[in-house]
């Protein structure tokens, strides 16, 4: 039975408490057990697949995008409703967007995931917060030494739409083929006898990662297992995940820890 593992977002600006602009508190203690258990296991483990959130400072869901009346841009962890928008209380900064600013907003809310949630600038293209957490990226490099390729995927480029799930953005922009489904990810990861999956944030990226993903599978979803001593919410979002956890249970996908997944 071949063995995959999915790391969902394990960067810098994620998961290191001094360097971190969306530090998620556990997250660097998670990317520690997991880069443990990828050095005890790497013959076991046959792919590894890493997702990278991946930003411009322009993007939906960072403060520049959104001015109020007075041109004062949104606090970071500012929530920014679609009636919100509507109403004017909040706007696109430029003109030009507003009109797809508040059809997104919209659309998000009839996908029933998320309200708009406006982040500290994270992950930008270029930046040392978008690079993997040194002490997994040293571990993934030894498995490398196998003559395997860590498959890497970039996610959230794209300034009109948040993508927290690697399957799918949250919107799909009908012009950007990076925001539909990602059928290469879906039929590598099928493919496998098992899923270990794994990152950050529990209650965002990795949650909707693997809802989308346990219903594009269907029965086939009970060869994915959870690694819950890899993963963390975003602090105030702790009810996403514990939601996310117990829906993943009554799917019948799997659950373990780094010490018990081998």
């Amino acid at each position: 039975m071949t063995t995959s593992l999915l790391i969902i977002d394990p960067q810098i600006d994620f998961c290191c408490p001094v360097r971190g602009s969306l530090f998620v508190p556990g997250a660097e203690r998670d990317m520690q057990r997991l880069a443990q258990m990828v050095r005890r296991h790497a013959a076991e483990i046959d792919a590894i697949h890493v997702t990278l959130d991946t930003h411009h400072s322009l993007h939906i869901a960072h403060p520049m995008f959104w001015s109020d009346a007075s041109g004062a841009h949104p606090d970071p962890f500012t929530i920014i409703t679609a009636a919100e928008v509507a109403s004017g209380k909040w706007s696109a900064t430029q003109p030009a967007m507003r009109p797809r600013a508040l059809a997104y907003v919209q659309a998000l809310e009839r996908g029933g995931h998320y309200t708009l949630c406006i982040w500290p600038y994270h992950c930008l293209i270029g930046s040392e917060g978008h690079a993997v957490k040194p002490a997994l990226f040293d571990a993934l490099r030894t498995w490398e030494t196998q003559f395997r390729v860590v498959d890497y995927i970039a996610k959230g480029s794209n300034i009109f739409t948040e993508h927290y799930s690697a399957i799918r953005a949250e919107v799909p922009d009908p012009d950007d083929p990076n925001t539909q489904l990602n059928q290469s990810l879906v039929d590598k990861l099928r493919s496998a006898g098992r899923v270990f999956i794994a990152g950050e944030a529990g209650s965002h990226c990795v949650a909707t990662t693997v809802q989308d993903l346990a219903s594009i599978l269907g029965p086939e979803a009970n060869r994915l297992t959870l690694l819950t001593d890899a993963m963390s919410p975003v602090p105030g979002f702790e009810p996403l995940q514990e939601r996310f956890l117990s829906e993943m249970r009554q799917r019948g996908l799997g659950f373990a820890t780094t010490e018990t997944a081998f």
